[in-house]
């Protein structure tokens, strides 16, 4: 039995959970509405306050689907209750980030800045440098797990981070193995 699986989704208060005609789930909760259609042949069950998901066979498919289905209603319930965050950092002298109304103004190092517009249910917050040699905070919040970390990628592959010095964007928790560089130089 899959042990992510067989664990039970409480439901806070406040949170509503419909499970459609072909496992169509509909959640609401305080930050909004998530849709997902999951598999079909998953089974999810209302029992005394908290969400239940059960396989129909101990076939592979079944498996392989039992945790998923799981993690995917418990990422929804956490979406509209919580709401989900991913940190980012931008490294380099001259680059910056600005927002103007939702729209957020990149500069990277390009001969022109890069604007992005936010997705619905996305918000793009921009943090202050505490002095010239710190990053720069950037977030990206919203409801739906799986946009909050499309978006973020993006933004990370707008200017990866470089292994010599460092200049980029990365992830907050992301760890950059930097390189020495020439070493034709004692010091």
């Amino acid at each position: 039995m899959s042990r992510i699986g067989k664990k039970p989704i409480t439901l806070p208060k406040g949170v509503d959970v419909t499970v459609g005609e072909g496992n169509l789930v509909t959640v609401k909760g305080p930050k909004g509405t998530l849709i997902q259609q999951l598999h079909p042949d998953m089974v999810i069950a209302h029992e005394s306050g908290d969400l239940i998901v059960n396989r129909p066979s101990d076939g592979k498919l079944h498996k392989a689907l039992h945790g998923l289905t799981r993690t995917l209603i418990s990422n929804m319930v956490v979406g509209v209750t919580d709401g989900w965050q991913r940190a980012l950092e931008i490294n380099g002298v001259g680059y910056r980030a600005v927002l103007e109304g939702k729209t957020l103004v990149l500069s990277l190092g390009f001969s022109h800045q890069v604007r992005l517009e936010p997705p619905t249910d996305v918000q793009y917050v921009v943090g202050e440098r505490k002095s010239a040699n710190d990053p720069l905070a950037l977030f990206v919040r919203g409801i739906d797990k799986q946009v909050v970390g499309e978006q973020a990628a993006k933004l990370r592959g707008l200017r990866p981070p470089e292994p010599y010095k460092g200049k980029g964007v990365k992830y907050a928790e992301e760890k950059i193995r930097r390189k020495a560089g020439k070493a034709g130089k004692a010091k």
